[in-house]
């Protein structure tokens, strides 16, 4: 349930008939939000870059009655176009990755930074009362200086793509401030469940080992596997970013959607390999790049969003390989 203004709200109730618009709508995060707004009778427009490599994806969110527009974050005029009659715009698209911003930060400043402002610039001319809600990254934290890590931590990111997303979220202070746009940011730790391609490496090390464990190959863990993260089920992601967009009280804030709880590299790809049955684990050195900007140890406070949000995480760890496993089985992922 969405807490909004003092009283329950159940997403179906506050989205149907309203306009949600979801840029980068058939990536990861985005195809699993774009299919919950679908299911609560929201009018949906899903902007990607590229159509032709989604073409089935399309095809299956055009039937089930949301449209879906070719086009370009980055460009002004393109979402001018697009964020004009909206309600709620979610931008979950961007580069992804702490390596890949340090091997091409150009690129990664590029997609994340001018991408958000020109969404911000086309919703300030067009259409200034929606709501925005940014996809933020625990990575704007860096290093966590505390073992549970709240919303008020120090921004010392390590990598570029960190920058970058704290960079977002200044612009959203300055448009709230300078514009009158009405923004929710969250800063999701590290997502995990069904809708990631089995290709995709330079995020989602969980999707990704399910993925080699399902084909019957090696778990790579870097070091002895001890360094500790918090992984949360993309179905309470989802749910996240639903609540920040119901509810008003979200404006201008900040939440961590997280599990709340560490698990070792280790211990996660031991709950992965038992679940599907298949899997050896196979240590590897650091590599010395990604050594340089790992963060270490990070666990999430989600206080903030239970207090204001009313939301909390629902799926423990286990459960959640169980739900992801029997659905990438149930796709063939395994072949």
């Amino acid at each position: 349930m969405i807490s909004r203004i003092g009283e329950l709200v159940n997403p179906s109730d506050w989205y149907r008939g309203r306009r949600a618009l979801v840029i980068g709508g058939l990536g990861y995060i985005g195809s699993n939000l774009s299919a919950a707004l679908v299911e609560t009778g929201a009018h949906v427009t899903i902007v990607t870059p590229l159509l032709e490599r989604h073409r089935d994806t399309v095809a299956d969110f055009e039937r089930r009655g949301a449209r879906v527009v070719e086009g370009d974050a980055r460009e002004i005029p393109a979402m001018r176009d697009v964020v004009r009659t909206q309600d709620v715009v979610f931008n979950v698209s961007g580069q992804s990755g702490a390596l890949q911003s340090v091997l091409d930060p150009v690129l990664d400043l590029d997609v994340n930074c001018v991408g958000n402002l020109a969404v911000l610039e086309a919703l300030q001319l067009e259409n200034a009362t929606a709501k925005f809600v940014f996809a933020s990254s625990r990575l704007v934290y860096g290093a966590a200086r505390t073992p549970r890590v709240a919303e008020d931590h120090p921004l010392t990111p390590l990598c570029p793509h960190g920058a970058h997303k704290a960079m977002v979220e200044q612009y959203l202070a300055i448009y709230g401030q300078v514009h009158g746009i009405r923004s929710t940011t969250l800063r999701i730790t590290n997502p995990y469940g069904p809708g990631q391609p089995s290709d995709r490496r330079a995020y989602g090390v969980i999707n990704y080992l399910i993925h080699r464990a399902l084909a019957g190959e090696s778990l790579p863990i870097y070091g002895d596997g001890a360094q500790v993260r918090d992984y949360v089920f993309i179905g309470d992601v989802v749910s996240a970013l639903l609540a920040a967009g119901a509810d008003a009280r979200s404006d201008g804030r900040v939440y961590n959607i997280a599990s709340g709880s560490g698990i070792r590299m280790i211990d996660a790809a031991r709950l992965i390999a038992d679940v599907v049955g298949a899997g050896r684990i196979e240590h590897q050195p650091w590599p010395p790049l990604v050594r340089e900007i790992d963060t270490g140890d990070f666990v999430a406070d989600v206080s903030r969003a239970a207090t204001e949000l009313g939301w909390r995480p629902t799926i423990a760890f286990e459960d959640g390989l169980r739900q992801t496993v029997a659905r990438y089985t149930a796709q063939g992922a395994n072949r």
